[in-house]
């Protein structure tokens, strides 16, 4: 009970969990979108950010973030690979990611970006 003149206790920081279940839809710079599962998409730090921020991004209030600099070739095979992120990070399996020698570059580009 805080009496008058008493300042109350310090409270204790809420810890809000993080929203992981539902879908996220990805646009590529050609307007295609794919729906992916949230989980999948917070493979990488940068949607994570974007989803999960406080701060009222429209990604956050959406559910959809839009990359106006990725293809639809390369969006196509980042999403493949936050499954098989998902699939393989818990080190039971071991699979290699496979990817054309042609989209390296561009798909290198895209991973730095998005920090995955």
């Amino acid at each position: 009970m805080v009496g008058k003149g008493d300042a109350p206790a310090p409270r204790e920081p809420e810890h809000e969990e993080e929203d992981t279940g539902g879908v996220v839809k990805l646009i590529s710079a050609e307007g295609f979108e794919f729906v992916v599962d949230k989980k999948a998409a917070m493979v990488s730090n940068t949607l994570r950010n974007m989803l999960t921020s406080p701060g009222g991004f429209s990604e956050t209030r959406q559910g959809e973030v839009r990359f106006p600099e990725i293809s639809t070739h390369i969006l196509e095979k980042i999403c493949q690979y936050f499954y098989w992120s998902l699939h393989y990070s818990s080190g039971a399996e071991s699979a290699e990611f496979a990817m054309d020698l042609e989209i390296t570059l561009d798909l290198m580009m895209a991973a730095n970006y998005l920090d995955t």
